[in-house]
């Protein structure tokens, strides 16, 4: 097996059991705890996508899905690579800042905090960046045809996605939240 690939194998495996722990605290919200949650096909449509990049991302190790694996390709998949697990990893500490205010749907939840510690001090979204990041970078090492789809698919998703987080953020910390607002970016620091 190509070794780029064993890395991203033994990366998804690495990375997939600290995004675990997080799932499942995510999972533990009960009605009682929620204080509001939009109903909007964004509750469920990036989960599912992110499900299918991962599995793309799995096939393309084993180049399934693959382009050929030529010479004059191996910069662009070093590059992939690095791209692929700085990336993957400050999604999980993205996670992990989170704590109790960690969901999968977009919610707010009566005991709800702003964060705005780790990369949320910098970046109001970074989970969602690092995603369609993640997915670039895996593209790029593996070379997965089939993961850029989604990649592409993620990036409109995605900032939909968290301009509904923004609009309710905004109306349940007000100011705090605009002066957060003002120090951090969208998706980029410093940038939206």
């Amino acid at each position: 097996m190509d070794p780029i690939n064993i890395i991203v194998l033994l990366n998804v495996i690495a990375t997939f059991g600290e995004n675990v722990t997080g799932a499942k605290s995510g999972l533990k919200s009960t009605v009682a705890e929620i204080k509001e949650k939009p109903k909007t096909f964004l509750q469920k449509l990036p989960p599912v996508v992110s499900t299918l990049s991962l599995i793309a991302l799995i096939l393309a190790a084993f180049q399934i899905g693959t382009l050929e694996y030529l010479e004059e390709y191996n910069i662009i998949r070093y590059i992939g690579l690095a791209v692929y697990l700085i990336f993957s990893w400050i999604q999980v500490w993205s996670f992990k800042s989170l704590g109790d205010n960690y969901s999968q749907d977009i919610m707010i939840k009566k005991k709800h905090e702003l964060v705005t510690k780790g990369p949320f001090k910098v970046v109001r979204h970074p989970q969602y960046f690092c995603q369609i990041l993640v997915d670039i970078g895996g593209t790029m090492a593996t070379l997965s045809y089939v993961l850029s789809g989604f990649a592409l698919i993620e990036i409109p998703i995605y900032f939909m996605r968290a301009s509904v987080e923004d609009k309710l953020l905004a109306k349940y910390f007000g100011d705090e939240f605009t002066q957060y607002k003002k120090k951090s970016g969208f998706f980029f620091p410093f940038i939206g």
